[in-house]
């Protein structure tokens, strides 16, 4: 990114191919670079205020800066601070974004599940699946969702809201 004479004068593209670069790295396996990217991911996005910048990169702001932190966070195994940034995305996002909000609500409820909590993260999966349009098509929300419902099937729960909402959910995924 350093090399880059678009990143030198756009802190918002350093910041987004930092991120990038982070999530490359947790998916590698490579922890300790990863969590440098973030590190200069954080720092170039805190240099952005009051930087005009192309209109093509206004997407990303603090709630995208947060909801691509938590992709990060769960590709380290870090279910936990994926959580928090998901719930910081959600609160960010406008209310008129609702494919946005129901990937990050599929996305919140996985990281849920991967705690263990999967009362919480069945009635978190009903929520986002309830936000979406029928004809939205959104494959990366249902692809989410199925992912949750395989952590929560794997669990063996018997719990009644948790064994409802995973055959509600085969109707719909």
């Amino acid at each position: 990114m350093k090399r880059s004479s678009t990143a030198r004068r756009d802190p918002l593209y350093a910041s987004l191919g930092h991120m990038r670069h982070a999530n490359a790295l947790a998916r590698l396996h490579q922890p300790t670079e990863s969590l440098r990217a973030m590190s200069f991911a954080e720092k170039t996005f805190g240099r952005a205020d009051g930087v005009r910048t192309s209109a093509w990169i206004s997407f990303y702001n603090r709630a995208e800066f947060d909801a691509l932190s938590s992709y990060v966070w769960t590709a380290l195994g870090d279910h936990e601070r994926a959580e928090s940034c998901l719930h910081r995305t959600l609160a960010a996002i406008p209310d008129d974004m609702v494919r946005n909000k129901a990937l990050y609500t599929a996305h919140l409820s996985l990281a849920q599940a991967r705690q263990g909590e999967v009362e919480l993260a069945a009635g978190t999966g009903r929520r986002a699946y309830e936000m979406l349009l029928p004809a939205s098509g959104s494959l990366r929300t249902t692809r989410t969702l199925a992912v949750t419902r395989q952590v929560i099937e794997a669990t063996g729960t018997k719990a009644p809201e948790v064994v409802s909402w995973i055959e509600e959910s085969r109707r719909w995924i």
